[in-house]
C-alpha cells in the first residue's frame, strides 16, 4: 500500500539526487554534523557509512504549525515571537511535510546496517501516515511496534474531546529476525513479588509454582509417562521426564498432599518483566533544556535494547542531543545531525572531545557550501 500525496518523488530520484551530492566527511569514531540533514544524509552514505548504522532513532518535528524557541534560558513554543532564538520550526504544509520525512526515511534504510533498527518518535496526529510511508521503504513485514508512550500529565483541555497524554514510537528492523535485540528487561517490584511469589520456603525464599504440564500432545519423550503418569488429555510435559526427574532431586517439585506435581520457580530467580510496547514511565522533562527533549530513561533503555558495544547510533534530528550523550555514555560511536544554531551548541557542549586527537569530530557543511549550491542550482534548473 502506497500514500499518494502532490508530489511524491520515485524512490530512484530520491537515491540519485543524494549521490549527485559529492561531499566526503571526515574519519571519525563519531561525527556532530551541522546543516541540513539530507545533505548530511547523503554525504554519509557517500563516506562509508552505507550499511554500518545498527541504530537510528529520531524525534522530527510533529506537524505542529509552530515555531520552538528558547528566550532567555527558557524554552517555549509559540506560533509567532519578536523575541528569542528559534531552535527550529515545524511549519509545513501536510504534503511537503510527508515527502520531508519520506525523503529522510529513503536514505536511512540506505544507512541501516543489517542487523539495525529504527526508532521513529511521532505524535497521532499525523503518525498513521507516517506508518504507511515506513511500510512503503522499509517493507511491512519488516514492522516490529507501535510504542504508546505517555508524554504527559493529564491535561485539562476546554476543546470537546479527549485530552492528549500520548504518543507514538514506530520500531522496524531493517531485517526483521536479524535486528539487535538484548532483551532487556525491568524488575520486579515489591508488589510484584507478593503477587506473583506469595509462597515462602523454609528458608523464607519467595516462590511460586507452575503446573509440569503445557498445552497441546506431543508424540516425543514430552508425551511419555513419567512417575507411572501420562499427562493430560491434550497436553505434553514442559519438559522430558528425565529433565523432570533432575528437578524432583533438585527439590524443585512440589508435591500436592493429593500427588499432584507443580515446578517450583523462585522470585530471586526471576529474570525481570518483559517489556510491552505502553511506555507510562518515560514522561518528557517538565523543564526542558531544547524544545522536545525526551525522557532520557526512555532512550537509554532503547540504546540499550536495540544496539551493541561499538555500535553505531544516528540521530539526523538531534536537537539538545539526549540519544547521542547516552550512546556515548554506554560505549557506543555516534552521529549527529542538526542545522539549528542552538542545537549545535548544546551538542558540541555535550559530545565535543578536546584531546589532541579528538574522538569526536565537528563538521559544518558551510565548509560544503559550493558543493551544495552546485546541488541546489540543478535541482532548481532540473
Amino acid at each position: 500500500m502506497n500514500l499518494k500525496y502532490k508530489d511524491k518523488k520515485p524512490q530512484s530520484k530520491i537515491r540519485r539526487r543524494a549521490r549527485e551530492i559529492e561531499i566526503k566527511l571526515p574519519k571519525a569514531d563519531n561525527l556532530i554534523i551541522a546543516g541540513e540533514n539530507f545533505t548530511a544524509l547523503a554525504a554519509l552514505l557517500k563516506s562509508g557509512y552505507k550499511g554500518k548504522v545498527d541504530l537510528i532513532y529520531i524525534d522530527p518535528p510533529f506537524f505542529t504549525n509552530n515555531d520552538f524557541v528558547v528566550s532567555r534560558g527558557r524554552v517555549r513554543t509559540i506560533s509567532s515571537s519578536k523575541s528569542g532564538d528559534i531552535a527550529y520550526s515545524d511549519k509545513y504544509e501536510k504534503e511537503e511535510y510527508l515527502e520531508f520525512i519520506r525523503e529522510r526515511l529513503v536514505l536511512i534504510h540506505k544507512l541501516l546496517s543489517k542487523q539495525g533498527s529504527l526508532y521513529l518518535h511521532i505524535d497521532t496526529k499525523i503518525g498513521h501516515y507516517i506508518k504507511i510511508i515506513l511500510d512503503e521503504i522499509f517493507g511491512e513485514e519488516n514492522f516490529l511496534n507501535e510504542i504508546t508512550r505517555k508524554k504527559s500529565n493529564p491535561k485539562n483541555f476546554f476543546r470537546k474531546a479527549y485530552g492528549n497524554e500520548k504518543d507514538t514510537i514506530y520500531f522496524y528492523a531493517k531485517i526483521k529476525g536479524q535486528n539487535i535485540w538484548n532483551d532487556e528487561r525491568i524488575d520486579l517490584t515489591a508488589d510484584d513479588e507478593e503477587r506473583l511469589y506469595a509462597k515462602r520456603d523454609a528458608d523464607g525464599r519467595a516462590y511460586t509454582t507452575v503446573t509440569v504440564h503445557a498445552p497441546g500432545e506431543c508424540d516425543g519423550a514430552t508425551g511419555q509417562p513419567w512417575h507411572m503418569m501420562m499427562p493430560p488429555s491434550g497436553r505434553h510435559w514442559r519438559t522430558s521426564p528425565e529433565k523432570l526427574d533432575e528437578l524432583d532431586r533438585k527439590g524443585r517439585i512440589e508435591w500436592s498432599s493429593k500427588g499432584v506435581p507443580r515446578i517450583i520457580r523462585y522470585a530471586d530467580e526471576h529474570l525481570g518483566k518483559k517489556i510491552q510496547d505502553i511506555w507510562l514511565d518515560y514522561k518528557d522533562p517538565v523543564y526542558p533544556e531544547y524544545p522536545t527533549q525526551k525522557n532520557k530513561e526512555m532512550l537509554e533503555l532503547i540504546i540499550k535494547q536495540s544496539s551493541a558495544p561499538k555500535s553505531i547510533v544516528l540521530d539526523c534530528f538531534a536537537g539538545g542531543g539526549g540519544t547521542l550523550e547516552l550512546a556515548k555514555k554506554l560505549g557506543r560511536r555516534f552521529v549527529a545531525i542538526d542545522q539549528s544554531e542552538v542545537s549545535i551548541k548544546l551538542l558540541k557542549k555535550k559530545l565535543l572531545d578536546h584531546n589532541p586527537k579528538p574522538k569526536t569530530k565537528f563538521v559544518d557543511l558551510k565548509d560544503y557550501e559550493q558543493i551544495i549550491n552546485e546541488k541546489e542550482n540543478d535541482d532548481t534548473a532540473s
